[in-house]
């Protein structure tokens, strides 16, 4: 058909699409009027999703832990009856505490925050770096051994321990700062707590170091991508 040409419509065609169109329409509304009749029904709160029977978690506190919690015990206890709601206690005969929910407990995921907050203390990071798994939803703890990466034994094994130290612990806080995490070495165990990507970066210096880099080589490498990350944010 040429673009010059023009569309006639009769009357009779008219009236057929506007009796199409009514039907179209009538249809609809009935649709409309079935799904009507489907129950509706509210969304649950959080508190509604909590089971009745209440989450209990025990996190055993090693010997070397015992008497910095004594001294930690307020830090440790306001945060999780405060801000997540939760009861918390001291079992001293089994040497574990116990954080169970209650009827006041909100998040249904507070009572995890609060474990995984009270084991980091129990690895050995600080209250105040513990801390920041309640109030941060992109943080993680990785643990690993010295043997995970290469097997050292005796004098080899306290050397690469010593390389991650460094003098005074100069290269660890060199590392923490550089990547953002905080790092504990108990004993041949090594905790790293921070985002995953910084993590993934910590362990690799520290690998590096258990395979013998020098420190310097581990410090140029830290500071490109230092100097990267510093670019993409």
């Amino acid at each position: 058909m040429d673009e010059d040409e023009e569309v006639l419509i009769t009357a009779e065609q008219l009236s057929s699409v506007v009796a199409a169109a009514a039907q179209a329409s009538s249809a609809a509304a009935g649709e409309g009027a079935a799904k009507s009749d489907k129950p509706d029904f509210a969304p649950l709160s959080a508190k509604d999703l909590q089971s009745k029977r209440n989450e209990l978690r025990r996190i055993r506190v090693p010997p070397h832990r015992f008497s910095p919690l004594k001294a930690d015990w307020l830090k440790i206890y306001s945060p999780i009856v405060e801000y997540l709601k939760l009861q918390i206690r001291m079992n001293p005969k089994t040497r574990m505490i116990e954080i169970r929910t209650c009827a006041e407990t909100e998040d249904v995921g507070a009572i995890q925050k609060a474990a995984d907050f009270v084991r980091a203390y129990c690895m050995g990071f600080a209250a105040e770096d513990s801390l920041a798994l309640l109030r941060m939803e992109d943080l993680f703890l990785d643990t690993f051994e010295v043997k995970d990466v290469k097997t050292l034994n005796g004098d080899h094994l306290s050397r690469a321990i010593g390389r991650i130290a460094g003098k005074d612990g100069k290269t660890k806080y060199t590392i923490e700062n550089t990547t953002k995490t905080r790092i504990v070495l108990a004993d041949s165990k090594i905790h790293i707590l921070g985002t995953y990507q910084n993590i993934k970066i910590a362990r690799d210096a520290v690998s590096n170091l258990i395979l013998g880099s020098p420190p310097g080589k581990v410090y140029s490498n830290l500071r490109t991508l230092a100097s990267r990350m510093k670019e993409r944010f």
